[in-house]
C-alpha cells in the first residue's frame, strides 16, 4: 500500500524538516485569515466598510424579537428606536459590519495582487540561495506586517501590512514545495504534500480560535490588537530552527569538486568550461510555454475555479455566522477544529489516494482523483450554507473532508508536469493564475448582495 510505502520511507530527519514546513505554512495561514475573523472588531475601531444594523452585543434574545430583526432594518433613525429589550436600551446598533467593497478589497486585491506576483519571481531564488534560508526569511518578513497590522489606526495603514504581509507570505509554498519534493519519491510525493497542506487547515482554524477566543480575553483591554501581536511572536522560533537545524546542499550553480589523481593521470585533458546559466528572461520564457501544455491549462482553469470558491468562503465565514446570528462563542467552537479535521483528513488522503491511483495507472490518474472529489463534496457545501445551526457547521466536516483533497493533488500534478529544474517557480506561476482568478472573486459580493436585496432575497448573503 502507498500508506505503508510512505511510512517506510520516512526517517526522524525527513519528519522533522516535513514538520517544519507545516509549522511554516500554519502560520502564513494562521496571519492571513486572522483579518478576516476580526473584520467587524476591527471595523468598529478604525472605521472601514459598510455601515448596518446590527444585534447589540449581549442583548440579542430570539426568544424576545424576530431573531433578523435587526439585520432587516435598513436605516440609522430605525435602528437605534425600533425595538427594546428589558428596559429602556435599544436591541439594535448602528455600526460598521466589517463587510463592503472597502473589506473585500483588502481580504482579496490589496493581498493577493502583490502575493501572486511576488511568487512567480521568488520561485527563481533558489538558484541563488538556499530554500530553508529563504522560506525561514520570509516567515520572519510576513511575521513584522502581523505584528503592524495590530498596531494600526487607520484603514490605510491596514491595506499597507496586508500588501506587506501578501509579499512576506508569498515566500512560503514556492520553497517548502521544493524542500519536499526532493525528499520524496515521486509515488511518495503526494503523501508528503497532503501533510504539508495540513498547514492549511491547522492555520485557518487556529485563526477562529485566535480571532474569537483571544478576542473575547480582551488582553490589556486592546482587544483585536493582541491577536494579531500573539500570532507574530510565534514565527521566532520556526524561523531559528529553520535557519540552523535544517541541513541542505548549497545551490546547483555550485562547482563540482575534481579528481586530482585524474588530473595528474591525464594532464592534456581540459577543464569543461561551466554551462552559461539562462537568464531570468529566458526561465520565465519557458516557464511560461510549459504552462500552456493543455494538462497544465486544465489544471489552472480547474484550481481557479475551486479556488474561487473556497477563498470565497473563507474570507467571509465568520461574516456569514454573525449575520445568522451566531455569537463569537459558538463561532469559535465549531470553527476552531472543523476545518482542521476535515481539511486536514481530506488533504492526507487526497495526497494517499493519487499516490495510490498513480502506482497504478501513472501520473494523469490523479486527475480522476481531483474530478471525483468535488463532484462528491459540493452537496454537502450547499447544505453548509442553506442549513441552520448546527447542521450547518456539522456538514463542513464532510464538505472539508472530500473537498479539500484538491490543493496537495494539484500540486504534485504541477511538480510533475514541469522540468525539475522550473518546479520552485512553477508552484508560484501556478499560484499567480489560480490565485488573482479565484482569489479576487470577493469583490463580486458586495454588487451580488445588493442586487439579491433589490430582488427581495432573503439569503442576499448566502449567493456567494
Amino acid at each position: 500500500m502507498a500508506f505503508l510505502d510512505f511510512l517506510r520511507s520516512l526517517t526522524p530527519y525527513k519528519c522533522y524538516v516535513l514538520l517544519l514546513c507545516l509549522l511554516a505554512y500554519l502560520l502564513n495561514q494562521l496571519d492571513r485569515y486572522l483579518l478576516p475573523v476580526m473584520s467587524k472588531h476591527i471595523a468598529h475601531d478604525i472605521h472601514y466598510g459598510d455601515m448596518g444594523c446590527l444585534d447589540r452585543d449581549g442583548y440579542f434574545n430570539s426568544s424576545v424579537t424576530d431573531d433578523k430583526y435587526c439585520s432587516h432594518i435598513s436605516t440609522k433613525s430605525a435602528c437605534e428606536s425600533g425595538f427594546y429589550f428589558g428596559g429602556n436600551e435599544s436591541v439594535c446598533e448602528w455600526d460598521y459590519t466589517g463587510q463592503g467593497i472597502e473589506y473585500q478589497l483588502i481580504a482579496g486585491p490589496v493581498f493577493i495582487v502583490v502575493y501572486t506576483l511576488c511568487g512567480i519571481f521568488i520561485g527563481y531564488l533558489t538558484s541563488i540561495f538556499k530554500k530553508k534560508n529563504l522560506l525561514a526569511f520570509f516567515l520572519l518578513v510576513w511575521s513584522v506586517f502581523t505584528a503592524l497590522s495590530g498596531a494600526c489606526n487607520t484603514y490605510w495603514q491596514l491595506a499597507l501590512t496586508r500588501f506587506g504581509l501578501g509579499i512576506g507570505e508569498a515566500g512560503c509554498t514556492p520553497f517548502a514545495a521544493v524542500i519536499i519534493a526532493e525528499m520524496f519519491d515521486t509515488e511518495l510525493r503526494g503523501s508528503a504534500m497532503g501533510i504539508y497542506n495540513f498547514g492549511i487547515y491547522f492555520g485557518y482554524s487556529m485563526s477562529y480560535a485566535f480571532g474569537n477566543f483571544l478576542y473575547d480575553a480582551n488582553i490589556m483591554d486592546e482587544g483585536w490588537r493582541w491577536v494579531f501581536y500573539i500570532s507574530s511572536m510565534m514565527a521566532l522560533p520556526v524561523a531559528a530552527l529553520l535557519f540552523i537545524t535544517v541541513k541542505e546542499s548549497p545551490p546547483s550553480s555550485s562547482t563540482p569538486v575534481s579528481n586530482d589523481d585524474d588530473e595528474d593521470d591525464c594532464p592534456l585533458l581540459e577543464e569543461d568550461p561551466q554551462p552559461t546559466q539562462p537568464s531570468w528572461s529566458e526561465k520565465l520564457k519557458e516557464l511560461f510555454f510549459a504552462f500552456l501544455s493543455p494538462p497544465l491549462l486544465m489544471l489552472c482553469l480547474a484550481g481557479s475555479i475551486r479556488n474561487a470558491g473556497g477563498y470565497t468562503w473563507a474570507v467571509n465565514t465568520q461574516l456569514f455566522f454573525e449575520s445568522q446570528h451566531q455569537t463569537s462563542e459558538q463561532i469559535g467552537s465549531y470553527m476552531s477544529w472543523i476545518p482542521l479535521v476535515g481539511g486536514s483528513v481530506g488533504a492526507f488522503f487526497g495526497g494517499f489516494i493519487s499516490d495510490r491511483v498513480v502506482k497504478r495507472r501513472g501520473i494523469p490518474a490523479r486527475m480522476a482523483v481531483l474530478m471525483v472529489s468535488q463532484i462528491c463534496a459540493a452537496p454537502f457545501a450547499l447544505m453548509a450554507l442553506l442549513l441552520p445551526a448546527p447542521a450547518c457547521y456539522i456538514m463542513l466536516l464532510p464538505s472539508n473532508i472530500i473537498g479539500e483533497m484538491w490543493i496537495g493533488v494539484c500540486l504534485t500534478c504541477v511538480l510533475e508536469l514541469v522540468p525539475e529544474k522550473l518546479r520552485g517557480a512553477s508552484v508560484g506561476y501556478y499560484l499567480f493564475i489560480i490565485t488573482n482568478i479565484g482569489g479576487n472573486i470577493p469583490l463580486l459580493l458586495p454588487p451580488l448582495k445588493t442586487l439579491f436585496a433589490h430582488v427581495g432575497a432573503d439569503v442576499a448573503l448566502r449567493s456567494k
